[in-house]
């Protein structure tokens, strides 16, 4: 069996297509994987170092502005998809796909389009609550459309089509337990907070964590403090560490590199975590039961991300905190009331029974099933 995942952009579409990627694997040793995304992007990291081959394509998103920029952006991005189908249609012949698997980014829309029109079964997931413009249009070309939440379904055109099916994860972070990443990871009693904010960074984020390193040295370190900065806050953000007077690489507690590859391991260690939103975030919390502040983009399609994290707090799992609430020091004061008292022990709980450990099964399952067409 010959399987294609197409995705891109960011690490919230990338880590579920490789975590059922994974599960395939252990099913059928003998199934060929590949891999289509845009050139530049993060799959060029994040793909191969999963072991798995990636064809990339020239690409570029759509823009919404109503200017002469985003025109001309606009017919850019046309321009790159009508190449990236030819050179998909290539690619799929050569490979003999039998299924393709589509997890977001506008990357995905070339391969999951040439599929349709060469007769491949293809396969849809929207990982958040409300589906973006690559999903709206493939939704209407696919075979299968997976979604996340069983609100989603009324955000198509034929609700009885889609099923819910939950957010992959890779199985690292359902078994990892938090004593073996505590010893993998060298801690004994410190306590362990994670964040990030996307494999890109946010600024405003960014900032607050350089402030919120203050406070911390301010207050003696209370914590280890271990922070991405992404691929646009690499370049500024520590130094504006430094000049909020931490001198972060002479200092132990505070870990500051731009992207966290082992992030089963930490998160499963972690006693906080801060992050965005994103489904596939929210999700591998909830694998991990780590107790978690999260606070989402204002800057994101249909507010979707508020939406996710509403899910995890209403059921006790997170701390929910608009960017416009989410000072240095308010930051601070909530990750150290998650530290000192017993509500983290009570929102591990709630997060465990928040979990769909099984979803990359049933889309494996879904996989199968077409291929056998």
């Amino acid at each position: 069996m010959n399987v294609i995942f197409t995705c891109g952009g960011t690490g919230g579409h990338i880590n579920p297509a490789i975590a059922v990627a994974n599960i395939l694997k252990e099913r059928d040793p003998n199934v060929n994987i590949l891999f289509i995304g845009a050139e530049g992007h993060m799959e060029e990291k994040l793909v191969p170092q999963a072991g798995y081959a990636l064809k990339t394509l020239p690409g570029s998103g759509l823009s919404r502005k109503l200017s002469l920029e985003g025109l001309k952006r606009n017919v850019k991005a046309v321009k790159c998809v009508l190449g990236a189908v030819a050179g998909c249609k290539k690619i799929i012949r050569e490979f003999g796909a039998d299924v393709i698997v589509g997890t977001g980014g506008y990357a995905s829309f070339p391969a999951l389009y040439a599929g349709s029109r060469l007769g491949i079964p293809t396969v849809v997931h929207e990982a958040n609550a409300v589906p973006g413009l690559t999903t709206k249009l493939a939704a209407n070309i696919a075979t299968r459309v997976l979604v996340c939440f069983e609100d989603s379904r009324r955000c198509y055109k034929k609700p009885d089509a889609v099923e819910v099916v939950g957010m992959p994860v890779r199985k690292e972070f359902i078994c990892t337990t938090r004593e073996a990443a505590r010893k993998e990871l060298g801690l004994t009693d410190e306590k362990l907070v994670i964040s990030a904010f996307g494999s890109q960074g946010a600024q405003a984020m960014n900032t607050a964590m350089a402030e919120l390193f203050a406070i911390e040295q301010a207050n003696g370190f209370p914590f280890h403090h271990i922070h991405a900065t992404g691929s646009f806050g690499k370049e500024w953000m520590p130094a504006l560490v430094k000049e909020k007077g931490v001198d972060y690489e002479n200092c132990p507690t505070v870990d500051i590199r731009e992207y966290i590859y082992n992030m089963p391991t930490l998160m499963a260690a972690a006693d906080v975590i801060i992050s965005r939103s994103g489904s596939a975030t929210c999700n591998e919390i909830a694998a991990c039961g780590t107790p978690c502040i999260l606070i989402p983009s204002p800057n994101v399609t249909n507010d979707h991300q508020t939406k996710n994290a509403k899910v995890l707090a209403d059921c006790g799992g997170a701390v929910l905190l608009p960017e416009s609430e989410a000072s240095a020091r308010r930051i601070y004061d909530e990750v150290m009331a998650l530290l000192e008292g017993d509500r983290g022990a009570q929102m591990r709980k709630a997060l465990k029974r928040l979990a769909r450990p099984d979803c990359a099964d049933r889309i494996c399952d879904i996989v199968f099933e077409l291929a056998k067409r």
